[in-house]
């Protein structure tokens, strides 16, 4: 059996995990993907990108030895994506730490808002640390995949998005402009009851307008396509911790320092359906958005995955 077909197993092994119904759920319907789900659509992704590389430098390599230096220089890049380190632990507030409500943190962040500033910004800078698994009775232990994001907005609608891992330049490209006016291209309104709608819609887009609002699980689902895409100023800010406070199921947790060194809030949300713990980072004295974990609180055996790795960190900066 060949490497390559070895690698389509595996990939129909992810394809098999990514989708959201079982086979013996029913009847089938269009639904938004579980986080199993997604971690096996990125990661499949991911091993897309990387055989390809891989298969680009056993091509080069058998080129003439005149030219390998400059082969090595232009497949580096497209390595970095490869780069994989273990899985980090999960993120604990200090103990004996004053844990602020999230009331206390709406008022403190519509203070913050009074005079607009910092203001919206389209664009985002995000680091992502995303767990990739196996699945299957031979499944190897999952590693994490670091990656640094910074996309960019042009005057004329294009952008250009670059992306690094562990500190290596892996690639810049640039997109033309969108012509999608629904969310999360669409300007995020800075009220309450306006961006709770458009969150919905993050989550289900294509969807008909729901009449139920968005629980506290579908807001944070929906946070790293919003923040992937915008900066959030003050008064988004304050409009999504004063939705997060009225939605409920968020529990204060403590002070915790952030995966870049900064002090924050956590909030936590148990989701005992996907086996999952959401942690929410925010600064208490403006409601920003500082950091989002999703950690295992089951073992997955099919997985090789265990109660307590970090499936997904989300860092989002200025």
């Amino acid at each position: 059996m060949t490497d390559d077909h070895l690698d389509d197993v595996s990939d129909l092994d992810l394809l098999r995990a990514a989708n959201p119904v079982s086979a013996v759920e029913g009847p089938w319907r269009d639904r938004p993907l579980n986080a199993v789900a997604e971690r096996g659509l990125n990661q499949l992704l991911h091993r897309t990108r990387t055989r390809r590389a891989r298969r680009r430098v056993v091509l080069w390599a058998e080129a003439a030895a005149v030219a390998l230096a400059a082969v090595l220089a232009l497949t580096v890049p497209d390595l970095g994506a490869a780069t994989a380190t273990a899985a980090p632990s999960a993120l604990h507030p200090r103990g004996g730490s004053a844990a602020v409500p999230l009331d206390r943190v709406v008022a403190q962040a519509e203070a913050a808002a009074r005079d607009g500033e910092p203001r919206l910004r389209r664009g985002a800078h995000v680091q992502t640390w995303s767990l990739a698994m196996e699945s299957g009775p031979g499944a190897d232990r999952p590693v994490t995949l670091p990656e640094e994001r910074e996309v960019r907005w042009r005057a004329d609608g294009s952008r250009t998005e670059r992306v690094s891992s562990d500190g290596e330049f892996v690639s810049e490209r640039i997109f033309p402009p969108s012509r999608s006016d629904a969310p999360p291209q669409a300007r995020p309104p800075h009220t309450p009851a306006a961006l709770r709608a458009y969150l919905t819609e993050v989550h289900e887009p294509g969807f008909p307008r729901r009449t139920t609002p968005a629980t506290a699980q579908e807001i944070l689902d929906s946070l790293p396509s919003l923040l992937e895409t915008w900066t959030l100023g003050a008064r988004e800010s304050a409009a999504l911790v004063e939705i997060l406070a009225d939605t409920r199921g968020l529990r204060p947790e403590g002070a915790v320092t952030d995966r870049l060194g900064r002090p924050g809030q956590a909030y936590v949300l148990d989701s005992p359906g996907e086996h999952m713990r959401y942690m929410l980072i925010l600064d208490p004295s403006t409601g920003e958005a500082l950091g989002l974990e999703q950690t295992f609180t089951k073992d997955q055996p099919d997985f090789a995955v265990e109660a307590g790795d970090v499936m997904q960190y989300n860092a989002w900066r200025r």
